[in-house]
């Protein structure tokens, strides 16, 4: 019988962790050297990787890599995965972190529905999704070889649940169809992935609530007021589930969507 902190350890094992120098990103990547896992990180050039990496190295010696890799373009993708998988190195778990959450000043994004557009709508399914997709499709032969396989998928509550708008009211604050569709995609895709390339890996999303970073007072208020917790999620209420799910701790779970969402959704 394994102990657990055994079942818990990622000694040995590497992770290829997209959206790395995000907010998200940099939490995960922390908690990944706290277990002892080595770390590819990958990001859009001009990246600042180097303050992440010594935020890694104060709590753990773990080797990292950094990669840049824009997502929304098929060449890059295929760029990082020809170096992952020409590499004499494992890879042992892929969380794909990366998002395309847009901006309130983008074009045809963060407005009605009538004034979405298609473009911004195949930006979003292209990073969102159809990235997610390359790089599992492209990466599953390595890590079928690598062993105790793990595919994490960063998914977010609205991609199972419709928005309710009495939140944005008076803010410039939007919620996107590009977004949810992109991440209920997403949830889907994991399921599928699940059945289809198990037993060697497992794959799990994570369905996280809102993160407080400074959004209008009005839409925090009304967010938190629905939200049992009493409180909008932060960083590090990710450092749990990742641990959980990027080690042996989850040998037996896969193909699951994980809210967490500090209860909003019920």
């Amino acid at each position: 019988m394994q102990t657990i902190q055994k079942l818990m350890s990622l000694t040995g094992r590497r992770v290829l962790l997209t959206g790395a120098t995000g907010n998200f990103g940099k939490s995960i990547a922390i908690t990944i050297a706290e277990l002892g896992g080595d770390l590819v990180l990958t990001d859009i050039s001009g990246s600042d990787y180097s303050s992440l990496t010594q935020l890694i190295k104060e709590v753990s010696n773990v080797n990292v890599e950094c990669f840049d890799c824009n997502l929304e373009n098929a060449i890059s993708r295929n760029n990082l995965i020809t170096y992952l998988n020409e590499g004499n190195k494992s890879l042992n778990v892929i969380i794909n972190n990366a998002a395309f959450v847009g901006t309130s000043d983008l074009t045809g994004w963060a407005t009605d529905f009538e004034s979405q557009t298609i473009e911004t709508w195949k930006r979003a399914l292209e990073i969102n999704l159809t990235a997610v997709f390359d790089l599992c499709q492209g990466l599953t032969k390595k890590l079928k070889k690598g062993g105790n396989a793990s595919i994490i998928n960063i998914s977010s509550i609205y991609g199972s649940n419709a928005p309710d708008y009495s939140l944005y009211t008076g803010t410039d604050m939007a919620n996107p169809a590009a977004y949810a569709a992109s991440k209920g995609g997403l949830i889907q895709l994991t399921r599928w992935l699940s059945s289809t390339i198990a037993p060697e890996i497992r794959v799990n999303s994570i369905s996280f609530g809102g993160v407080l970073r400074g959004q209008n007072e009005k839409f925090v208020n009304r967010y938190v007021k629905q939200t049992p917790m009493n409180r909008m999620a932060k960083e590090d209420d990710s450092k749990g589930i990742i641990a959980y799910l990027s080690t042996d701790l989850s040998s037996y779970v896969t193909g699951q969507d994980f809210i967490i969402d500090g209860g909003w959704s019920v």
